[in-house]
Formats: structure tokens, sequence, C-alpha cells
């Protein structure tokens, strides 16, 4: 599923990228989860990966604290302050990093919302990840600390299916946003 998935995201002009990532933003912006935060744990999205950069940008000028992951030799996730693209430098695996302060793991569990990334999510809300791991490290920080922030994923129109494979520890995340909607997750597993 995940070779399928990221082979019709290879498909993806530059062009379909920038301007999806516009309509992503001004969804996203939308959300009640958004407008109310004060702390936003995000990512940079590269290669294909739904275009997080204008609406990192644009929670940063509202005044929100943005949180940017930091990839770890052992794949957990640090964390570290977003103070715009100049600060972004370039790291592991062709990911994005801020340049600034780390935080430390736990940094995480302030969120009010977490942007995660993924290449689908079915009815129930469960997310599809790349198969890395990290973002489960960080679900079950949020977990152990009592902290339940909202869980936001940013996808693809097409990326929202009937079931993704799941294990005991997923969890569900509360919204999908798409270029084309807001798909609301509420049911308990």
């Amino acid at each position: 599923m995940r070779k399928t998935l990221l082979s019709v995201r290879a498909g993806l002009t530059a062009d379909d990228v920038s301007e999806t990532a516009a309509e992503l933003a001004g969804r996203a912006l939308e959300l009640p989860e958004l407008t109310g935060a004060r702390t936003v744990a995000a990512y940079v999205s590269v290669g294909r990966e739904p275009g997080t950069r204008a609406l990192l940008d644009a929670l940063r000028e509202r005044g929100v604290r943005v949180l940017l992951p930091v990839l770890l030799a052992d794949n957990d996730l640090d964390w570290a302050a977003y103070e715009g693209a100049e600060r972004l430098v370039a790291a592991r695996r062709g990911l994005l990093e801020p340049a600034g302060p780390r935080l430390g793991p736990e940094a995480v569990t302030a969120a009010d919302a977490v942007l995660l990334p993924g290449l689908a999510v079915d009815r129930r809300g469960l997310r599809l990840g790349r198969g890395g791991g990290s973002y489960d490290r960080v679900l079950a920080r949020l977990a152990a600390a009592g902290s339940d922030p909202a869980l936001v994923v940013l996808l693809y129109d097409g990326e929202l299916l009937d079931e993704v494979p799941a294990e005991e520890h997923d969890r569900p995340v509360q919204a999908a946003v798409t270029p084309s909607s807001v798909r609301r997750f509420s049911s308990p597993l």
C-alpha cells in the first residue's frame, strides 16, 4: 500500500505540489484546532509530500509557536522552534530541520495541535505513515504525558481510504485535510 501511494505522489509535478500547498494551508488555517492554538507541532514537507511551508509561515505570522522535528539517530524526534524558512538546514534523509536550539523530545507535549505526516487515513481516522516509527513514538509520548492535542494529517485528495493496516498501538487522528475537504473522525476504535 505504501509503495502504491508513494508511486502516485511521485507522478505529481512541482506545480501540483505548489498549488495544493496553498489550498491545504487555506483549509487548515480555518480549523478550530489551529485557530485557537498557541503551540503547533508540525513538519517541513519534502519532495512530493503535501506542502506545509505556506501553512508554517501563516501560523508563525499569527503568533503561533511552531515546533518542528529534528530526527535523532534512533529515529526518535527532538523538537526546535520554527524561525522562518531561512533558518532551515539540510539534514539526514533529505529532511529540512530548524537550526535553533533543541528543546528535547518532550517539547511536543506542550502542543495544542500536532500536524502529522502520512500517506493515507482511513474511515476510522487511522493514519498510514512511512513505516519508520518516529511519529508512533511521538504519539506514545503524548499519551504517556496525558497530553491530548488535536491530531491532524495533511493529505492529497484520493488518500482518504476505506482501511489502512493498523496495529494495536495506532491512535486515530481527529481530522484529515485535503485540498478539497476536511474529514473529521470522532468515533473511538
